[in-house]
């Protein structure tokens, strides 16, 4: 991606997720090439959330963190992904949702995050979620506060960073009843894949980019 100032970057992104978004031909990219849970489709029972792509400067370059989950007993125990989770009756709205999610996870002030638009929904059948990526930004560098309890680590990571085609890889990732076949970005030795590879690629796409991937 050629290299802009962190406020020109948002005002691009903002612009851009006014128009059409690229959706099922960014998703696609980074859609798993073998898992059984491809052919689950959503129903009236699948459960609604939100995740925060949650954008700041750093050396006046657009950055976003991702956290490291902790390990439990479901299908996206210690994955990375981006700060978000279930929608609550208490939410008026699934930006609600993201933001009071995004405070609880990484410690960020909902009130000072400016909403720039959305990305489009995914599902995820195994966890039977549809999730509404949410973008926002801050105009300053956030001192994150981790909730022990879900998360393990944050990562700040460079959007340019995502635009490298060394880091893009597709190997075999073993999650509960399945061995999943997938492409993946390579983040500190962690794979990210799924839905949160996804939304960074359709991220990507709104910017005008395109990655390649190479086989493990």
């Amino acid at each position: 991606m050629k290299k802009q100032n962190f406020s020109l970057s948002i005002g691009k992104i903002q612009k851009k997720l006014r128009k059409e978004l690229p959706g099922e031909k960014a998703h696609q990219i980074m859609e798993a090439l073998s898992a059984k849970y491809l052919t689950l489709k959503p129903t009236e029972k699948t459960r609604k959330s939100a995740v925060l792509i949650l954008l700041y400067p750093i050396d006046n370059e657009v950055y976003f963190p991702l956290i490291l989950r902790n390990s439990y007993d479901g299908f996206h125990s210690n994955e990375i992904g981006f700060p978000g989770g279930r929608f609550e009756i208490s939410d008026e709205n699934l930006v609600q949702t993201a933001l009071r999610e995004a405070q609880e996870e990484i410690g960020i002030n909902p009130d000072e995050v400016k909403i720039l638009g959305l990305l489009t929904e995914i599902y995820i059948g195994p966890s039977d979620f549809n999730v509404l990526p949410v973008v926002g930004y801050l105009p300053y560098r956030p001192d994150f506060i981790q909730d022990c309890r879900e998360v393990q680590q944050i990562f700040e990571l460079k959007l340019d960073y995502f635009s490298d085609p060394s880091i893009v890889g597709c190997s075999e990732i073993s999650i509960p009843g399945d061995l999943v076949t997938t492409p993946y970005y390579e983040v500190s030795g962690y794979k990210v894949w799924g839905a949160t590879a996804k939304i960074i690629l359709e991220l990507l796409f709104i910017l005008n980019n395109n990655l390649s991937i190479k086989e493990d």
